[in-house]
């Protein structure tokens, strides 16, 4: 199937700044996909050309095959958005809210209204002031906004800003339930590198402008393998590591050495055969905040 969302060779120029450098991606039906970078790296810069706030200097978007730029209307009719916070009146019912906001988009009737309140587990509380909702049902009653009209991209930035653990998992369950059992798209830009890597499917990273890195969470995060070795006598384990061309890192007795596991096996028999005690021995695969960090130069994510 064609992508629900493609931009190609996306370019942005402010002055004689380069904003944003060139940047393609794609995502799919059914897909969570998270796009990180650190501040100032181009991030909302390429949000809003995505969903056609700002026009790109070069290069296209096109949401279930229609080109904002060319086909604004109906691009955009694919499309639900929120973000951060959403825009909610506190001083109405949740499903005066729905109301408001679904007359706006030209939608008549009780049905889609239970239909997004049922999605995002609000029906029950649909009668109560927003004002007295958790800053977590606010969050899931913007989704349920956003999904007003079934779009089939949602496009989200910092969906679980300012929320409690409990409240992050709630937005991370509803968005994985979402486009599994739904086969909702979800572009989801978080500073939560954490939260991302448990909850989207594929990833771009943008820094200077540039998609420095993109694919699929479990492929890019087990790119690098490692031993975590802890042993009695580090100074001997280093000499035997490096008689067998591995680099050990780290310090005290915790040794870190990045190896295929088929490695193992004969440096923990060296290791025993030259009485050196082995306390513990363990893969370690490199997590999402430690690629970013490798990417990026240690930049701030934001």
């Amino acid at each position: 199937m064609p992508p629900v969302l493609e931009a190609k060779n996306l370019t942005k120029l402010i002055g004689e700044r380069t904003i944003v450098d060139n940047a393609s991606f794609t995502v799919a039906e059914g897909e969570v996909f998270g796009f990180l970078g650190p501040n100032g790296a181009g991030k909302t810069t390429t949000i809003r050309m995505l969903v056609g706030l700002i026009r790109p200097t070069s290069g296209s978007v096109s949401i279930c095959g229609f080109d904002v730029r060319r086909q604004f209307e109906k691009a955009l009719a694919c499309i639900g958005c929120m973000v951060e916070n959403p825009d909610l009146y506190r001083f109405m019912t949740g499903r005066e809210n729905l109301e408001h906001f679904a007359r706006m988009l030209g939608i008549r009737g009780e049905s889609e209204i239970h239909r997004v309140a049922d999605l995002v587990s609000l029906d029950h509380r649909l009668d109560q002031r927003v004002g007295t909702y958790s800053l977590g049902m606010r969050q899931r009653l913007g989704i349920a906004q956003a999904m007003l009209g079934r779009p089939r991209l949602l496009i989200l930035d910092e969906p679980a800003n300012g929320l409690d653990p409990a409240g992050i998992r709630e937005i991370r369950s509803l968005l994985r339930r979402l486009a599994h059992d739904e086969g909702l798209s979800v572009f989801i830009s978080s500073h939560l590198l954490g939260e991302v890597e448990m909850m989207c499917d594929r990833i771009a990273i943008i820094h200077n402008g540039r998609i420095v890195r993109e694919g699929p969470v479990a492929e890019l995060v087990s790119t690098r393998r490692e031993m975590d070795f802890r042993v009695g006598d580090p100074e001997r384990a280093r000499t035997i590591l490096a008689a067998r061309g591995f680099t050990p890192r780290g310090g005290g007795d915790r040794l870190f050495v990045t190896m295929e596991e088929s490695d193992t096996p004969p440096i923990v028999a060296a290791f025993a055969e030259n009485g050196i005690a082995i306390y513990h021995a363990q893969q370690k695969f490199q997590t999402l905040e430690e690629l970013f960090i490798e990417t990026t130069g240690g930049e701030t994510v934001g």
